[in-house]
């Protein structure tokens, strides 16, 4: 399969990330429907010309016509969706997802998805604070990086689109990682920097602090407005990696308060230069 514009996309799960989906692929000419909980999200996004349509309903018609379908759900609920309702998928849907964990997932979702389907795990590096399809845009994707975790059980096919995906929604860069890879990795650079914010703000209740933060205070922990439904769960899907990280972190703090303590100058400048040697890798590329 390769995406043109009759391609019909469905998209389950209307939030911010189905949301941005659904804005830059309408922009592209696609035609993107959606299922979602609220109908006001459905309201929210055909006043803005984001969808065709868009139900409350499993409806097995919207699925079985659709050819690509982008879960933007839960991880547990995408498990779920899944189980009850893929009878309805047509013989060679492809089917993709925005999951924040990939080992649990891909393994459990390959294992209980029909032959005839196939689903080609993927990652968008980009999100908000904010829940919600009014908090949408896709111009957080403009940048940003989106990694695909493709299996052994995966076709060139597959993955190939998945790529065309990424560069239709204007990730900059899109990578490839195994599910273990990439659990290694969110472990450390989303969700233990999750953590960090949540530990933060919760660390010193003195009251007006608000009163006197500057700038840094609040672009750290701008991620602690935080989806803690959303967030737990995916804490717990990769509590080892996750654990991992938090030990790694708390031994280089505790290296950090000992230079502190002792006086040791030298010892933390030199992580200064280090830390913005290595900052300096991060930043977006420029278009």
């Amino acid at each position: 399969m390769k995406l043109t514009k009759d391609t019909n996309i469905l998209i389950v799960g209307l939030g911010v990330i189905g949301g941005g989906y659904a804005r830059a692929l309408t922009k592209q000419g696609f035609h993107v429907r959606c299922i979602t909980k609220e109908q006001k999200d459905i309201d929210y996004a055909l006043s803005l010309g984001m969808i065709e349509s868009g139900t409350t309903e499993v409806d097995p018609i919207l699925i079985g016509n659709a050819d690509l379908i982008v879960f933007a759900l839960y991880p547990q609920v995408f498990v779920d969706w899944l189980r009850d309702y893929q009878h309805f998928f047509r013989s060679g849907t492809l089917i993709t997802d925005v999951t924040g964990v990939k080992r649990s997932i891909v393994q459990t979702v390959q294992s209980l998805l029909r032959e005839d389907v196939e689903f080609i795990a993927a990652h968008p590096m980009a999100g908000r604070e904010r829940s919600g399809v009014e908090y949408s845009d896709d111009s957080v994707f403009q940048g940003a990086n989106f990694i695909i975790t493709p299996t052994e059980k995966n076709t060139p096919e597959a993955i190939a689109l998945c790529y065309e995906l990424g560069r239709l929604l204007g990730f900059a860069r899109i990578t490839e990682l195994t599910p273990q890879k990439h659990d290694e990795m969110i472990a450390f650079l989303s969700q233990l920097t999750h953590c960090i914010a949540v530990t933060l703000m919760t660390c010193n209740d003195s009251p007006s602090l608000e009163e006197y933060t500057g700038d840094s205070f609040r672009d750290l922990t701008r991620i602690a407005k935080i989806n803690d439904e959303m967030w737990s769960e995916l804490f717990l899907l990769n509590r080892d990696e996750l654990l991992r990280q938090m030990d790694c972190f708390a031994a280089e703090f505790s290296r950090f308060r000992y230079m502190l303590a002792m006086g040791d100058r030298e010892g933390m400048r030199e992580a200064m230069r280090l830390s913005t040697a290595r900052r300096g890798r991060f930043d977006k590329p420029k278009h």
